[in-house]
């Protein structure tokens, strides 16, 4: 299988070729995320016949901030036009419906996992285990194709676990490849470093002043950032997998070589024109009005 890292058409939500699946199948409670209560598998009030969403253009106004931070990374149109052979739920029998809302988040964590597989065949850096990688790749696709029977029985957590392994591997091979100091990678003022040397895994970093921090290099797995003040900071080659950007000040950051990070990681947190992010990536309409 070739590396697939400049298509990644597959892997982004086309809400035209959907059913609306995330405006049903998925409960939300009202918060500052979101501005009513819905249970899973009963439609959004937004949601229209042709399964658009009403207020799309005008979604945070409305109180609905959590919609635009969600991605479906494509599992929408698969599970609409693939999984279920372009039959609505609203068509369909009860147990229809009932079946494809159970197997849409199972096919979006996998859709996920192709994501975050098919970046990693890009980094240069992650050669030792592009062969691994794409055997996973592989895997994973498969299992997007499963009968709807067949995902519904799925240990997607087992699978996650094992792809996981190499997408750990794979962050430990490119950070170390990121010189950190002041001169930065190949600079007469380099101490040479390693990135790899900040492990922030996990940390709990909510409202943390990071103005201007030297982050190139970090594991920020699943990092909790949170209202974090990270304007300026340089957070080139650093794994963002999981990280909690909500509400986070990116404003001049440099994200540039950062992998892992997602477009609604992006939507969820604050910045400017001056942040400079991965070119995978697309600077998120709010940041230009909040500017």
């Amino acid at each position: 299988m070739p590396d697939q890292t400049n298509d990644r058409s597959a892997l982004r939500g086309d809400c035209a070729q959907c059913f609306g699946l995330c405006c049903v199948a998925l409960p939300f409670a009202a918060s500052a995320d979101f501005a009513l209560d819905k249970p899973a598998g009963k439609p959004c009030p937004n949601l229209q016949g042709d399964h658009r969403c009403g207020i799309h253009a005008d979604l945070r106004n409305k109180g609905f901030t959590g919609c635009t931070v969600y991605d479906c990374f494509g599992a929408g149109q698969k599970v609409s036009q693939i999984t279920f052979g372009g039959q609505d739920w609203r068509t369909g029998s009860k147990e229809h419906a009932r079946r494809m809302f159970d197997v849409f988040p199972v096919v979006r964590q996998l859709h996920e996992l192709l994501w975050y597989l098919t970046e990693a065949l890009g980094l240069d850096a992650a050669r030792p285990v592009h062969a691994d990688l794409r055997r996973a790749l592989a895997e994973t696709e498969r299992l997007t194709r499963h009968t709807p029977e067949e995902l519904a029985a799925l240990d997607v957590a087992a699978h996650r676990q094992e792809v996981n392994v190499l997408l750990l591997r794979t962050s430990e091979l490119v950070r170390a490849s990121v010189t950190d100091g002041k001169g930065g990678k190949g600079d007469k003022g380099s101490k040479g470093k390693k990135g790899k040397g900040k492990d922030r895994r996990g940390a709990d970093l909510i409202g943390a002043r990071l103005s201007g921090a030297d982050l190139r290099g970090a594991s920020l797995r699943g990092a909790y950032l949170i209202a974090a003040d990270l304007t300026g900071a340089d957070l080139r080659g650093a794994d963002m997998i999981g990280a909690d950007l909500r509400d986070a000040d990116l404003t001049d950051a440099d994200l540039t070589g950062a992998f892992f990070l997602t477009q609604p990681q992006l939507n969820a947190a604050r910045g400017s024109a001056g942040t400079r992010l991965p070119e995978s990536l697309t600077r998120p309409v709010h940041w230009a009005a909040a500017g």
